[in-house]
Parts: structure tokens; sequence; C-alpha cells
């Protein structure tokens, strides 16, 4: 089957699994890989496609327990601002602890000495959505990749 190229910007927390991914993707109803997956569905690329550009959570453990939904009144503007916090927070030395989407998203942040940075994250549902809350440590992680990955995410927003 063809690729479907998705594009949007997209904020990868931890190395493998655990990990924490927030992401707004956009899908291209003129992708061609997209078109033939619609074709094969029976539906049109539009209705494969879906709604475009709403803010999406996924979480996943190493035990295969996981999280995904959407969150729909999530702006660009608190994305941005969220990520302008994680970038304070790597610059820090102590702990820190962020929170997106009225605690959708918790983000634990502490700092583990020599230019690293341990992490850790709560994801709590929506109402509405299937699950519980899920607790993810995402392990001991080297300050400049993380900083570079949340600079990406935030220029992706501009």
């Amino acid at each position: 089957m063809s690729p479907i190229v998705v594009g949007g910007p997209a904020l990868f927390l931890g190395e493998g699994t655990p990990c924490v991914a927030l992401l707004r993707p956009e899908l291209d109803v003129n992708d061609q890989g997209l078109r033939l997956a619609a074709e094969r569905a029976g539906v049109t690329p539009e209705e494969f496609a879906g709604e475009s550009g709403v803010w999406q959570v996924m979480a996943d453990r190493t035990d295969g327990e996981g999280r995904s939904f959407e969150l729909p009144e999530l702006a660009d503007g608190d994305a941005a601002v969220f990520a302008d916090e994680l970038l304070i927070a790597l610059s820090g030395t102590g702990d820190c602890e962020l929170e997106l989407a009225d605690g959708v998203l918790v983000l634990t942040v502490t700092g583990a000495g020599e230019g690293r940075s341990a992490l850790a994250a709560r994801v709590v549902p929506p109402a509405g959505a299937q699950g519980g809350p899920l607790d993810l440590e995402l392990g001991t992680l080297p300050v400049a990749e993380l900083r570079d990955e949340v600079e990406g995410f935030r220029r992706s927003l501009a």
C-alpha cells in the first residue's frame, strides 16, 4: 500500500516507548496514498481524511497500555505556550510541572544533572473519552536533544 503523507506540527517526548506525542495532523486529500486508501475503503478522500487540523494526544507505555484522543478545543496558541514553558523548564535545574488543556497532559521535568532531565507524564482523557489516567516515566533524556525537539515543534507552529 502507498504511504500516506501526514504533515502538521508534532512533539514527541520519550525515546521510543514509553512516549507521549502532541500533534495536529494535516492530511492532504490530493495525496496519492490517501486517495488509494480512500478508494479501497469505499469512501471519498475527504471522508477518509476526516477533520484535519485537530490536536491529538497519544501516549504509549512499554506494557502496551496507551491512550489516544482528540483535543478539539486546543488552539495552536495553547500548544505554543506549552512549548515555551517546556523550554523554560529545560533551562532550569529544579523540578517543574507543566499542564496542557486543563490537566489532560501534565508533564513533570526534573533536572538529572550532566545535561539531562527526567521526564514523567500523566495523561488524563477528557470527559467522554475512553480509559482512565495513564502515568508514564519517559526516562532521563539529554536536555540538548529535548530542546531541539521542542524548538522544532515551536517553529512549526509559527
